[in-house]
């Protein structure tokens, strides 16, 4: 049986006709409308393909069906799931901390969606598991994604120079973390 802690459904406070909820096969559809989107792609790990096709939204729902570890939420506007929130628990040494990852389609930038996303899905993580720090690792080019963690409570513990490659490009990572 699964989880059920990793199964929520989430209210977000102020914010109208959003919530964060399971993945579901039926959302195939839409999350190949959303991801397929370059903007979206530029920011993500290469584990996330542009062009986003109808096999990359199963191999992601199949992953997220099977998974019984790790927390992988819709973000649902208008009871249609446009972009995805995720946290990812680690083990050994690190078994206090998580990692948390989100994209947004383009059309809802802009409007604290995304924080208020990071905000709800943290508080969820911290007051349901035994975390006691939660991080996000960002491309230095995404200066958006590091104002969205700033709001959502997360301060800035440093830069990581060089440390990733995207589209043929050496960027340097900026580390924020949440810590109790």
């Amino acid at each position: 049986m699964p989880d059920p802690l990793l199964n929520p459904t989430l209210e977000l406070p102020g914010v109208l006709k959003t919530r964060l909820r399971p993945w579901t096969f039926a959302d195939a559809p839409a999350l190949v409308r959303h991801a397929n989107d370059e903007r979206v792609a530029r920011h993500m790990r290469d584990t996330f393909p542009y062009p986003y096709s109808a096999s990359d939204a199963e191999f992601f729902l199949c992953l997220v069906a099977d998974s019984a570890r790790d927390l992988f939420l819709a973000i649902e506007v208008d009871g249609e799931p446009v972009g995805s929130v995720g946290v990812h628990f680690k083990t050994d040494v690190r078994r206090q901390s998580a990692e948390i990852g989100y994209w947004l389609a383009p059309t809802h930038w802009g409007k604290g969606l995304a924080t208020a996303v990071v905000r709800s899905t943290s508080a969820y993580v911290l007051a349901n598991f035994e975390v006691c720090r939660l991080y996000a690792v960002v491309f230095a080019n995404n200066p958006a994604s590091a104002r969205v963690l700033e709001k959502a409570g997360y301060e800035f513990e440093g830069r990581l120079r060089r440390n990733v490659i995207k589209n043929d490009e050496v960027l340097d990572s900026l580390l924020f973390a949440q810590v109790v």
